[in-house]
């Protein structure tokens, strides 16, 4: 284990599959009137969460607790002028609170880092402060992985104060790039706990109760604020850190996101389109935006100050990452479900159960993930104390000075705004949010709905001794056409079995089981509930989309130009209108998966690399769809795994930088199960046509085996497939397939590490 940090991987333990449980919560005054008595409530409070925290065999070390503040200008004033330095006017300077490494020559060098970076920036540092604390109030275990503690005081010059946070973050960013780079830290310890002109935050590894006995400023009676938010860590299942305590710079956060590994994905994916002016010399210094083996919370939080320091408001931030359940909800204002509409092509959601709250000094609120699996509720006082946190109880009040309470509900938003003075409803601000550009009209000139699209001629039906020999060739079996696919086709919904399977594993298999059962499905575990994908189906949504993603800080009508679809899975008619398509400037390429019988294990190297050439010169070309087909099976031409070939195109865009370019699609005849079309949905494909698996229930119709109609028959093996999708999703706790989309939730049995190294990466493989 290394000082400071996460462990490192030993055996089979992996620490980037961790989860958390924790309490959070705020105190504010709604005329934002700074006091100590919101400061002590706020502690108070922290307190009475002590039961969501925990420690391990060693009582006195917590997992952790912490409390963010808005900046008291008249303590900092005095400390400033007891070191030997005056401080400017109220929000003209930033307050860094850093973690930095014990030893003396590497703080030193971070610190001199840190400067440099100050002054390249045209700011200006006023001082350094040793934060006062009383190391008597943590347990061993925490004592000895502590940091330092410092403050850095930052004088603002040459920017307009609405740049002021802006500037201090790339100043933070820059820095932490430039430590990690030149490997100044390399016990992990430097960090910056916060770096602005409006909060603070103190924390550590720490119990509730010993926060403030620890840090000696929170006790100071000068030490006032009108916001105050808690938050109090129950690490699961997870190895607790000084840097990993809450609150982070904008949140405290309860619960899990479970589609983590998609939504980090897919902003590396986005790194060459995050373009904005906001930001001078451009985000690409800035990056890595998202921290890499930080916790899920951490990285929320990378993403949301990106999001609102580019321009945004932290609702609308919020309302882009986590929206709530609006696909099916009939009731829902036409004008906001075009805004949800028309973000999810600048933004993946991050889905999961959650519980965040989130401040900038200004706002103070709190949301509920689209499910609301994780409680929040709140009291106003008569005398403009707002209250909120993970339960009541925590904030003694008699009744008589309620002048308000209630609950969070799902997907719904509370939010104190300290300069206006009044609580701000949920529909207002949606609405405000909403209404900031013609979102509708954007979608109805670029979106284009898939059964707008001009009809085509599909390709011709594999018929009698060819069906049989293609279905030979990849793999199909008489038990995937008469206990899998017949039954989808008949009844519209997967064959119910057994709970227990003796099928060996892939790996142990004297048959050819395809690469699909090499991986398996993880599901919702430690404190993260499932969803019922049946009775809570209004949550759920398939609804997807194909075509090129826009930047996501550019709200323009282009930025929305796509292909809408009810669900990722496509007939063959369906498939050929989109690869046939003129509309719009849609621009569709149907790259092979086939290579040479002959050329063997090579040649499907080869062939691989060919692959992810002509996928990225294909966009190059100006290309925004791709199909990557493995159509035209014979004895000479075999395909590439429909998986392997797609995961490897995918990674490979994204390291291009050119990934939310186009979209895939995947054409194949290997995928018949759920399990086939949850892998190729879950490794980055946007939609997929099992041709091969759609022939043969023409087949099975043609033959008498099954009734009605082929066209009624596909439509029932696709809605099976659909609602099988959603079965997986439901297992995972996650409601809508553009989350699932690249969150690659499975791990491997069986595959070599230079496999998963070649398309899968970031997929745990146990034995290879």
């Amino acid at each position: 284990m290394s000082d400071g940090c996460l462990p490192s991987r030993p055996g089979l333990y992996d620490p980037s599959t961790e989860h958390d449980a924790c309490g959070v919560g705020f105190v504010a005054n709604v005329k934002g009137e700074k006091s100590r008595a919101i400061v002590e409530d706020a502690l108070e409070v922290l307190r009475r969460l002590a039961h969501r925290a925990a420690c391990g065999a060693d009582p006195e070390t917590g997992d952790g607790a912490g409390i963010l503040l808005q900046i008291p200008h008249r303590f900092f004033k005095a400390e400033g002028l007891r070191l030997g330095f005056d401080m400017p006017r109220r929000r003209r300077y930033g307050v860094g609170q850093l973690f930095l490494p014990p030893d003396p020559l590497q703080r030193a060098q971070c610190e001199r880092v840190l400067e440099e970076v100050i002054a390249e920036e045209g700011q200006r540092v006023l001082g350094w402060r040793d934060v006062p604390i009383d190391a008597r109030n943590v347990g061993p275990t925490a004592r000895a992985v502590m940091p330092v503690f410092r403050q850095i005081y930052v004088r603002m010059r040459r920017v307009p104060p609405s740049a002021y946070e802006r500037t201090l973050y790339v100043i933070r960013k820059l820095a932490e790039n430039r430590i990690r780079e030149r490997g100044l830290d390399p016990g992990g310890f430097f960090h910056v706990a916060s770096l602005s002109t409006e909060t603070i935050v103190y924390k550590g590894l720490l119990l509730p109760a010993q926060l403030p006995r620890f840090y000696l400023d929170l006790g100071a009676e000068d030490f006032v604020s009108a916001i105050a938010v808690v938050h109090s860590r129950f690490s699961t299942n997870t190895f607790p850190t000084w840097d990993l305590a809450q609150p982070f710079r904008f949140i405290a956060h309860n619960g899990e996101i479970n589609t983590l590994r998609g939504n980090v994905g897919w902003i590396d994916a986005r790194r060459s389109q995050l373009r904005s002016a906001k930001f001078h010399g451009g985000i690409e210094r800035l990056t890595p935006i998202i921290v890499p083996g930080k916790s899920d919370s951490a990285q929320f939080d990378n993403l949301l100050e990106l999001l609102h320091l580019g321009g945004r408001s932290l609702p609308h931030s919020m309302m882009m990452m986590i929206p709530e359940a609006w696909e099916g909800n009939p009731a829902m204002a036409t004008e906001r479900k075009d805004f949800y509409r028309y973000a999810s092509s600048l933004v993946e959601p991050w889905d999961g159960p959650a519980a965040i709250v989130f401040t900038d000094g200004y706002l103070v609120g709190a949301t509920l993930d689209r499910n609301g699996l994780r409680p929040a509720r709140w009291i106003q006082t008569v005398d403009d104390r707002v209250v909120l946190a993970s339960e009541t109880g925590v904030f003694d009040v008699p009744d008589d000075r309620i002048a308000a309470k209630g609950r969070l509900q799902p997907g719904r938003m509370f939010v104190v705004d300290t300069v206006e003075g009044r609580i701000v409803a949920d529909d207002e601000i949606k609405k405000d949010v909403s209404g900031r550009f013609p979102y509708g009209k954007w979608l109805d000139k670029n979106v284009f709905d898939l059964h707008e699209l001009e009809p085509s001629p599909p390709a011709p039906p594999v018929t009698g001794d060819e069906l049989t020999r293609k279905l030979r060739a990849f793999g199909y079996t008489d038990e995937d056409l008469s206990i899998l696919i017949e039954p989808m086709a008949r009844d519209g919904k997967e064959p119910v079995g057994s709970m227990g399977t003796d099928t060996p594993l892939a790996v142990l298999s004297d048959q050819s089981p395809t690469l699909f059962q090499y991986f398996h499905q993880l599901f919702a575990q430690v404190t993260n509930p499932p969803i019922d994908p049946i009775r809570e189906n209004l949550v759920m949504t398939l609804e997807t989309n194909i075509g090129p993603d826009g930047n996501t800080f550019d709200e323009t009508p282009e930025s929305c130009h796509q292909i809408r679809m009810p669900g990722p899975f496509l007939d063959n008619a369906q498939l050929a209108r989109i690869a046939n398509t003129t509309e719009g400037a849609f621009e569709t390429r149907r790259l092979s998966m086939l290579f040479p019988a002959a050329s063997g294990e090579d040649g499907l190297a080869a062939a691989l690399e060919r692959l992810c050439q002509e996928a990225a010169h294909a966009i190059d070309d100006g290309c925004n769809v791709l199909i990557l087909s493995d159509r035209g099976v014979d004895s000479r031409r075999v395909p590439i795994p429909s998986l392997l070939a797609l995961a490897a195109v995918n990674q490979h865009l994204v390291k291009e930088g050119i990934r939310m370019q186009a979209g895939l699609l995947v054409e194949t005849g290997e995928a018949r199960e759920v399990h086939d079309f949850a892998l190729l949905i879950g490794y980055g494909a946007a939609a997929v046509n099992p041709y091969l698996a759609l022939d043969a229930v023409r087949s099975l119709v043609e033959r008498g085996q099954l009734p009605g109609t082929v066209e009624e028959a596909t439509a029932k093996y696709l809605h099976a497939v659909e609602e099988g999708l959603l079965k997986v999703m439901s297992k995972m706790g996650i409601s809508t397939v553009q989350s699932y989309r690249g969150a690659q939730i499975f791990e491997a049995v069986g595959l070599a590490p230079e496999l998963i190294a070649r398309g899968f990466g970031g997929t745990p493989s146990r034995i290879g």
